[in-house]
């Protein structure tokens, strides 16, 4: 195993845009956003607000609040659009998005190693079914609106290590982020891996921009030489 990985006993991801290219996924929605536009330049706003804020008792029932005060409209209202629009709207384009190439040896290299493996996403896990076959592999899966704080908040990945029994610092966090999956498994005490373009990693290095993280892969392969070699 990489020498700065030699105490790590989880390997927990990110779902969204860290297991499966958000280009991928762009091209089918972009019909569904427009027909709905109003309500996602909004519900974006709410995120925004939601990234911000600390952890909640009910999260779901401050969303539905914000969105209302935004939509007008009751705060029922808003949290059924939420579920209509968001959480069941998108789960058949997500079901329908491909993976990256090789995530599956990925996972499966990492369990064979000896080494657990965890989800933490901002948005619900069961929103992406069965994660493209990959949640046998998985000890736990989370969303961080169930715990009641988005990511780049060190509360959910506080919560994900105690729900596993393990220290922060034998985690190993993979995500696509800086902002929100590196900065805050970082700041929580893990370690981290940053999935990026080639291209923009290597623009890092020329311009010595690079993100705090422990790892830089561009591609699943490069992922497991990277951690298990």
């Amino acid at each position: 195993m990489n020498p700065k990985l030699k105490d790590i006993k989880v390997v927990a991801f990110d779902i969204d845009g860290t297991l499966y290219p958000n280009m991928r996924l762009y091209p089918l929605i972009i019909p569904y956003v427009i027909r709905h536009i109003r309500f996602y330049i909004r519900f974006s706003r709410v995120r925004k607000i939601l990234h911000r804020t600390a952890p909640l008792p009910d999260f779901y029932a401050y969303q539905g609040k914000l969105l209302s005060e935004q939509l007008g409209c009751t705060e029922k209202e808003a949290r059924e659009q939420i579920d209509k629009i968001v959480y069941r709207g998108l789960s058949p384009y997500l079901e329908k998005t491909r993976p990256f190439s090789h995530v599956h040896d990925a996972f499966q290299t990492v369990r064979e190693a000896g080494l657990r493996i965890a989800l933490l996403s901002d948005f619900p896990p069961s929103q992406k079914g069965n994660v493209w076959g990959l949640l046998p592999f998985c000890e736990l899966s989370l969303g961080t609106e169930e715990i009641g704080a988005l990511k780049p908040s060190k509360y959910p990945f506080g919560i994900l290590a105690m729900k596993l029994g393990v220290k922060a610092s034998e985690i190993l966090y993979v995500g696509n982020s800086i902002k929100y999956d590196v900065n805050g498994a970082r700041n929580a005490g893990m370690k981290t891996a940053l999935i990026a373009p080639r291209i923009s990693i290597f623009l890092r290095k020329i311009f010595h921009k690079l993100p705090p993280a422990d790892i830089l892969f561009s591609n699943y392969r490069q992922f497991i030489k990277f951690v298990l070699q």
